[in-house]
């Protein structure tokens, strides 16, 4: 036993894993299967240990040992030993030596942690989580250092590329709109890559050559925040973490952080990390990377209001609360496959636009970390990871992209357009997905990685996010913001449930059909890019809780142009153009209220590579002067025959209850199914009916 300290074999008392600041000492819990351990102390910043302290045999349950140690613990590190080898702490809340990013002189230096007898409390003010539902949410993907390390963001140097740095963001994510940041993992973890030893390979390194993990999915020490992205002379990453979640907090944000477990982790090891960081740290949710125990995770009752993104959750039994979410690329690469015009990709389309299931939620993205930003989606054919030191071997070869005409960065006017273009069309598939919605920090204003799918290892300009570009492509950033709120204006875009495709409410449209090139008539077949989509206004409310407005979303991926039927209106309504992506000149958009009428109400050109957006909105009858009684039997024929109006391939009734019945028509399919229930109404072409009746 080392002098001027003593075991309290008095202390009974249960005690959470790693170290506790008891009265006048510390309490110490690790779990190993060794057969012996002990606490190795050092003074701060010496190699020499102090002493060693070994837990009794009898402090031993199961695999966790446990003992309070007390003593004057003043300026001291420790380290556990197990079976004679040093390791640190898997639960510490601190680690020394880890100040500095990427700096090959600490692997010289032991990883240790410092000794709080303190225990200082954290002052949260009455700090309240947003909790947004997932139909509301937008969600923002960063990397903390990525995100302000460049010299272009604003910061001061000490700021840049810290939690701090995030908190000072604040104001622009606000004005972009976004609801809900995601944080890729800011556990402590080791940047500098350690290749792995192979016996008797001529190739194997021995130690790290300079090369760095930038993104931090690998193990770590999942109880510290990582050290290197807090700011000031003194690092304070757990105060500073702390800050920056309030600050989001006080700004009506979420937080939701990535955690990455290689599946060596004990199932109640990983419950501890997840509880620890909804606990401590107030964070919003977890989105669960690599193995989990998704189970385990997605039914403990502490986490049952924490929102939790994982790939699938099934035979997970979800809460009362929506808090479960499924994170995949399915809707990155089938979007991504219906952008670029490949064919059969319709069904894919429908099924994405609509998938948000009732107890489940959905994250959509067009672009994350694994794959091409959305500038060079639309600007590279194949991957360029040359820079990553391993001949482009690395990063997936299907990235679903096209580069408009050229590879890489373009002047030419018809190239520069057509990508502008595509990108429109991409952020409206997402954020008018009934999913929620991801956005991946940059894109908003084309950010680029010069072609790289997989910069896991570059900490430098094609990793950080290059400010600069907000001021090039304003444009884009304007159209980002104007989708961002429009869809939270109307919320048949991001319903709490998924649509039902039936009228189950009797107000005499479903909430949500498909149409092809005639309206009530989607084709399905795999040569087949276009589709339109209805959404009735009645089955969606406004911010001020009015009803929502009629849509009719027209998709034309096919390189040529198309005129699509337009589904008629109520009376006193007229089709209004919302985006158009073709119209660069406007910049695929125009503003609220300010929406102008469209000149033919019974159809449209969509030129090719379109996406079109009509908005139903009431037009006030202009007065009429008043007549004789003849005239007045005249009105009276004309506005019956208002009443009724024919499309391409189906007559409207205009019913008194103001909504729309189906009524026999010419111009239909000889094929076409009809059904005349008044709670569904679906008229489908041959095949196509088993793509919508899900």
């Amino acid at each position: 036993m080392m002098k001027g300290f003593r075991i309290d074999r008095n202390d009974g008392r249960i005690y959470a894993m790693g170290m506790t600041a008891v009265s006048g000492g510390v309490h110490f819990s690790f779990p190993s299967r060794g057969e012996t351990c002990a606490v190795i102390l050092y003074r701060k910043g010496a190699k020499s240990p102090r002493g060693r302290i070994e837990f009794p045999v009898n402090a031993r349950t199961g695999d966790v040992w446990s003992m309070t140690v007390l003593g004057d613990f003043s300026g001291l590190e420790y380290v556990y030993e197990v079976d004679g080898q040093q390791v640190p702490d898997p639960y510490g809340r601190k680690f020394t030596g880890m100040q500095r990013w990427g700096s090959l002189a600490r692997l010289d230096r032991q990883v240790r942690t410092p000794v709080d007898t303190e225990g200082k409390a954290y002052d949260w003010e009455d700090d309240i989580l947003p909790c947004i539902p997932y139909d509301q949410c937008v969600i923002y993907h960063i990397h903390t250092r990525g995100f302000t390390k460049h010299a272009s963001s604003g910061l001061e140097g000490d700021s840049r590329g810290t939690f701090k740095g995030v908190a000072e963001k604040i104001p622009y994510l606000k004005d972009l709109g976004i609801t809900t940041v995601e944080m890729m993992p800011p556990v402590e973890f080791e940047e500098l890559i350690i290749p792995e030893r192979v016996d008797g390979s001529p190739f194997a390194a021995e130690k790290p050559d300079g090369k760095l993990n930038y993104w931090g999915y690998t193990g770590g020490y999942y109880f510290a925040p990582k050290c290197a992205y807090s700011s000031g002379p003194v690092r304070e990453p757990e105060r500073e973490f702390k800050d920056m979640v309030k600050a989001l907090h006080r700004a009506g944000l979420e937080l939701v952080l990535e955690l990455f477990f290689d599946g060596k982790e004990a199932p109640s090891y990983v419950l501890d990390v997840v509880r620890f960081w909804a606990q401590e740290y107030h964070v919003d949710g977890v989105r669960l990377v690599g193995y989990a125990p998704v189970k385990l995770l997605g039914e403990d009752p502490y986490l049952s209001r924490l929102k939790l993104l994982a790939p699938g959750w099934d035979g997970v039994e979800p809460g009362q609360v929506k808090h479960l979410a499924e994170y995949n690329d399915g809707f990155m690469m089938d979007m991504r496959s219906f952008l670029k015009g490949d064919e059969d990709q319709l069904n894919r389309l429908v099924y994405h636009i609509r998938h948000n299931p009732g107890q489940v939620g959905v994250v959509n993205y067009m672009a994350n970390t694994n794959g091409f930003t959305l500038m060079d989606m639309v600007s590279y054919d194949t991957k360029h990871n040359e820079a990553n030191g391993e001949e482009n071997r690395d990063g997936t070869d299907y990235n679903q992209s096209w580069n408009c005409g050229v590879e890489g960065p373009s002047r030419k006017k018809r190239i520069m357009q057509m990508r502008r273009k595509q990108i429109r069309n991409a952020l409206l598939m997402l954020f008018l997905s009934q999913g929620t919605p991801l956005l991946m920090m940059g894109d908003e204003f084309g950010r680029t990685k010069k072609g790289n799918n997989n910069s896991y290892c570059q900490d430098n300009d094609i990793s950080w996010l290059n400010w600069g570009l907000l001021n090039s492509n304003s444009s884009l950033h304007e159209f980002v913001k104007h989708v961002i709120q429009f869809r939270k204006e109307h919320s048949v875009f991001h319903m709490e449930k998924e649509p039902a495709l039936m009228d189950y409410r009797s107000v005499g449209l479903p909430d949500v059909s498909y149409h092809g090139l005639k309206t009530w008539c989607p084709m399905f077949d795999r040569f087949l890019r276009q589709l339109g989509i209805l959404y009735c206004g009645k089955y969606g409310k406004k911010p001020d809780g009015r009803e929502d407005d009629y849509f009719y979303v027209a998709f034309n991926m096919h390189w040529e142009p198309h005129e699509f039927a337009l589904p008629n209106l109520p009376k006193d309504y007229k089709w209004h153009t919302v985006f158009n992506t073709d119209q660069d000149q406007v910049n695929g958009m125009y503003p609220m209220g300010s929406e102008p009428v469209l000149e033919n109400q019974k159809s449209i050109m969509i030129m090719a590579r379109t996406i079109v957006v009509l908005m139903g909105k009431e037009v006030p009858a202009q007065k009429k002067a008043s007549r004789g009684k003849a005239a007045g039997k005249g009105e009276r024929k004309e506005e019956e025959a208002d009443d009724t109006v024919r499309g391409n391939d189906t007559v409207y009734r205009e019913p008194q209850a103001g909504g729309l019945q189906p009524s026999p028509g010419a111009g239909q399919d000889t094929g076409a199914l009809q059904s005349r229930r008044r709670d569904k109404f679906i008229c489908l072409s041959g095949s196509a009916f088993r793509y919508v009746l899900f």
